[in-house]
């Protein structure tokens, strides 16, 4: 029974322990009082703010891979097509020709292709070349993308933008030429 006593004492020990103060550094400053926080955090220009939505009226002025520069306000009073791609993006491929087809034949519609990748113009019209496209397209700074528009999530991403400049409908993933018209009547 002389384990008892040795257990207790042990137990006295350690309970002993757990009430002693942790060390501290001899240096450590007084921590500061909480500050109140900002209205909006200052947004780093070396990353994209993933968290920038769509606004309603959304500008976007660039230039286009031919020379021109692509205003959006410039195109009020027709529905807008605005087309988040990229070249690797199978999808995206896959609508271009009936895209540039609703482009071509549909007075009140226009579309522009966004290539939302990091790629040379020269690469781009190369690309264009065999995949030809009736609309324009403007290269988007992967790090620095349009402000009015949220940052595509997935590829493709559409929106289609009505007569009064408001976005009226957005897409992720493919869209068709049905499912614009649907919308346009």
């Amino acid at each position: 029974m002389t384990f008892k006593p040795l257990l207790l004492a042990v137990g006295l020990l350690a309970l002993a322990g757990c009430n002693k103060p942790a060390p501290q550094p001899e240096a450590a400053a007084p921590a500061p009082a909480p500050a109140a926080e900002p209205a909006a955090p200052a947004a780093d220009p070396a990353t994209p703010d993933l968290e920038r939505k769509t606004v309603a009226q959304p500008r976007l002025v660039l230039p286009a891979l031919d020379g021109t520069t692509y205003d959006l306000a410039a195109h009020r009073g027709k529905w807008v097509v605005v087309n988040f791609w990229a070249t690797w993006c199978a999808p995206c491929r896959k609508e271009m020709p009936e895209l540039s087809a609703l482009h071509a034949m549909r007075e009140e519609i226009e579309v522009v292709g966004l290539a939302y990748e990091d790629i040379e113009p020269e690469e781009m019209k190369a690309f264009l070349q065999k995949l030809p496209v009736t609309y324009p397209i403007v290269l988007v700074d992967t790090y620095n993308p349009p402000e009015d528009f949220a940052v595509p999530r997935g590829l493709p991403l559409t929106y289609l933008i009505a007569p009064d400049g408001k976005v009226a409908k957005e897409f992720l993933g493919p869209v068709t030429a049905a499912d614009i018209e649907a919308i346009v009547h």
